[in-house]
């Protein structure tokens, strides 16, 4: 006989996506919208890894920690959130354990700080996705597991002057031939206002750019830029400067320039990386920032220390150069991709202390070089839990004991967690 697809399930903890997880004889059972100790109706599905995916059909014993979800988006359409059914004094604690959870992986026995969270609505960027419909123009993140787009009238993540953007933003792109079928649109909220990177699969031609600058200076938009799918990047119009502060400079990120979710996020990342810096680090100690991007902690760095900035993307890194030149040259910008060319331990130990900022996927090649060297200290600034359990349980075997370890949640409702981990030997 087969399992019943309909089965009562008991709730025992939240995997790592922020699924509620059931222990089964067939594996776990990984649902969607659900909290520990709940008892559920879930309707099975596919396996997924090791376990089971499936649908919640009806909730029997609610945990006394779920919560109406203030977005009508929620689980209905939208992927971006997982855990908006969940009271936030249940999801900050949550957050928090996963930092913990991964330093006890990783074999590090450090006490974690308090979490520092971001609010809900003050994400400033989105990657939206945009598909061409009978009805004009779908646009919003995707779903759950799948290629269709939720078409969004609100968000309660991002900052509301990015959400005001969605309705005008469609109806500039009804307009547009170049948007034939599908694209994206990168929104970031700078501090000159927003910036606009549009990615589309057919070609923008000289009508449709009036068109848009019309649109950027009808909503306040200094900078709007295009590209032919991955292609090159160009600026379809243009109507003021663009600028971002860090750490006291002014810089011009590149269109669609990776930025830190949040100010409130960026606030407790670097507050975090200052305060680990080695107590007894010499005035004359340099710096190294690896992953610098444009230079979110190079520059609140280079306010007590010389610091060699290492970013791999071309654009990130003329932006940081052209800044830190401005500024007085207390940054040194270098381009390299540390992927295929990390810092190598004769490099490494030129410097006092080794700042990281690594992708989602970690730095395994970096750290090996980093376990090989001479360096006493360096602070590891994560976006990805597994990837740091796994990157600080290679600096351990090299000797290096994590001394203190904040958490930072920019993400709301989201399983994403940012960590600042220092290391010394």
């Amino acid at each position: 006989m087969t399992e019943p697809t309909t089965q009562r399930l008991t709730i025992t903890r939240l995997g790592s996506a922020g699924d509620g997880v059931a222990e089964t004889p067939q594996g776990p059972v990984f649902i969607a919208g659900t909290l520990p100790g709940e008892v559920v109706l879930a309707d099975l599905g596919a396996r997924r890894g090791e376990g089971i995916a499936a649908t919640l059909a009806s909730v029997e014993s609610p945990s006394p920690d779920r919560v109406a979800p203030p977005c009508p988006h929620f689980l209905v359409e939208c992927g971006a959130c997982a855990l908006q059914h969940m009271a936030m004094p249940a999801y900050h604690a949550w957050k928090r354990d996963r930092l913990v959870e991964a330093m006890a992986r990783a074999g590090q026995a450090v006490e974690v700080a308090p979490l520092v969270a971001a609010p809900p609505g003050t994400r400033r960027r989105a990657d939206l996705a945009l598909r061409r419909v009978p009805h004009g123009v779908a646009l919003g993140f995707h779903q759950r597991g799948a290629s269709a787009i939720a078409d969004l009238s609100t968000c309660h993540v991002l900052d509301p002057r990015l959400v005001a953007l969605f309705r005008p933003l469609r109806e500039v792109l009804k307009r547009l031939g170049a948007l034939k079928r599908e694209g994206s649109a990168v929104l970031n909220l700078l501090d000159s206002g927003p910036d606009l990177l549009l990615r589309t699969d057919g070609q923008l031609d000289a009508a449709q750019r009036s068109i848009l600058a019309a649109f950027g200076i009808a909503h306040g938009i200094p900078r709007i830029a295009w590209a032919l799918g991955d292609g090159v990047m160009e600026t379809a119009a243009q109507a003021g400067p663009v600028h971002l502060m860090l750490g006291g400079v002014k810089v011009a990120p590149p269109p669609g320039a990776f930025l830190q979710a949040a100010p409130e996020g960026e606030a407790g990342i670097v507050a975090a990386v200052r305060a680990a810096l080695p107590r007894k680090l010499s005035p004359k100690a340099r710096i190294a920032d690896l992953y610098a991007g444009i230079g979110t902690l190079s520059f609140p760095l280079a306010a007590t220390h010389r610091v060699a900035a290492y970013e791999g993307e071309a654009g990130a890194v003329a932006a940081l150069d052209a800044a830190a030149r401005k500024a007085g040259g207390r940054v040194e910008a270098v381009k390299r991709d540390l992927a295929y060319r990390p810092l190598l331990p004769a490099e490494l130990d030129s410097f006092g202390v080794v700042v990281l900022d690594p992708p989602y996927n970690g730095a395994q090649e970096q750290v090996a070089q980093i376990a090989r060297s001479k360096l006493r200290h360096a602070i590891y600034v994560s976006c990805n839990p597994v990837a740091l359990a796994r990157d600080a349980a290679v600096l351990g075997r090299a000797g290096f004991k994590a001394v203190s370890a904040v958490p930072v949640d920019q993400f709301p409702w989201s399983p994403h967690l940012e960590s600042v981990v220092a290391f010394a030997r």
